[in-house]
C-alpha cells in the first residue's frame, strides 16, 4: 500500500479524533483524496501524505536541514533516554498519543518501538512543512499533519497523552484535546542542557552564556498546582562527524553575539551535556 493510501486509510478509521479548524465542527469523512467537515471545509492529502491544516504559510525559522540535522542526531540517540523515561510514566493499555510540535518525528518513534503496542494512536504536528514531510518517511505507523498549536485541528477530550518536546504551549488547547485524566508531558531544557556548546557559543558576560527555565516551570505550575518534576540528565558521546549537524540542529548559534566556530573547536566537542526536566501534569 502506498504512503497516501496508509495515511487516508488512518484517518479514515480515526475520523473521531478530528475536527475542523476553520468551523470548530466533526469531519465527516475521507471522500478520494480529500478530508471534510460537516460544513464543506475540505483539506486534501498532499503527495508525502500528510495534511495542511494551517490557514496560510506558517511562519518558522526552521528549516529542512535543521531537521535532517536534528535527524541524525536522534536516530543516534541523543534523546533516547529522555523518550525513555516518558515511557515508563505510561500504562500498558491502548492509549491516544499527540506529538505536539513532532519535528521530523524520530521521538514519536521511538517511543512507538518502546512501547510496542500495535493498539496505540500515535499522531504528530508541526508548523513546520520540511519537518512534517520527514516525519512521514519514517517506518511508524502514526499520522502526522501541519497544523497551529493554537487552533488544533483535533476533537475534545481524544487524548491520553500529550507529549511535547522542546516545544511551545497552549494550556487551553491542551486541556481541551486531553481525555478526562489524560496526561501531559512537557519536556524542558535545564541549566546545563547542551551547555558545552552554549559556552563555545558565547563568551561568559553575554545573556545566552547561560540559560534559566524558571518561568517555564512556573507558568506551567500555574495552570497544573499538582504537577510533577522528573529531571533526566546524562552525557552524550557525540558520533564521530556530528558535530556539526549538532551545531545545525539547535537555535543556539542563531543569537547575536554567537561565535562563528572554527573547525578545530567543533572537532574537540566530543561530548555533550542532557539534561532537562520533565514536567508530568494530568488533567483533572
Amino acid at each position: 500500500m502506498k504512503k497516501v493510501e496508509r495515511q487516508r486509510r488512518f484517518v479514515q478509521q480515526h475520523i473521531a479524533l478530528f475536527r475542523c479548524p476553520v468551523c470548530r465542527q466533526p469531519m465527516a469523512a475521507v471522500v478520494e483524496n480529500s478530508l471534510t467537515c460537516v460544513n464543506g471545509h475540505q483539506f486534501d492529502f498532499n503527495k508525502h501524505g500528510y495534511l495542511h491544516f494551517l490557514n496560510g504559510a506558517a511562519n518558522t525559522e526552521y528549516g529542512r536541514s535543521m531537521f535532517e540535522s536534528r535527524r541524525q542526531l536522534l536516530t543516534a540517540g541523543l534523546f533516547k533516554p529522555i523518550v525513555s523515561a516518558v515511557n515508563q510514566l505510561l500504562p500498558a493499555r491502548e492509549l491516544n498519543i499527540l506529538d505536539v510540535g513532532t519535528g521530523e518525528g524520530t521521538p514519536l518513534a521511538q517511543l512507538a518501538q518502546l512501547r510496542e503496542n500495535p493498539g496505540d494512536t500515535m499522531v504528530g504536528f508541526d508548523i513546520s512543512k520540511p519537518g512534517v514531510t520527514l516525519a512521514t518517511q519514517l517506518p511508524v505507523t502514526a499520522f502526522f499533519c501541519v497544523a497551529d498549536l493554537r487552533q488544533l485541528p483535533f476533537a475534545d477530550h481524544c487524548f491520553d497523552l500529550l507529549l511535547e518536546l522542546f516545544s511551545p504551549s497552549d494550556y487551553q488547547e491542551f486541556n481541551r484535546v486531553l481525555a478526562d485524566d489524560g496526561m501531559l508531558v512537557k519536556v524542558i531544557p535545564n541549566a546545563n542542557y547542551l551547555v558545552e556548546l552554549r559556552h563555545l557559543l558565547y563568551g561568559e558576560g553575554d545573556r545566552n552564556y547561560h540559560y534559566d527555565n524558571t518561568a517555564v516551570v512556573d507558568l506551567f505550575r500555574e495552570h497544573y498546582p499538582n504537577s510533577q518534576v522528573k529531571r533526566v540528565q546524562y552525557q552524550f558521546n557525540l558520533p564521530a562527524g556530528m558535530q556539526e549537524a549538532l551545531l545545525e540542529m539547535t537555535p543556539l548559534h542563531w543569537g547575536k553575539n554567537a561565535k562563528q566556530l572554527t573547525d578545530q573547536e567543533l572537532a574537540a566537542l566530543t561530548a555533550v551535556t542532557v539534561d532537562v526536566s520533565l514536567l508530568i501534569a494530568r488533567k483533572k
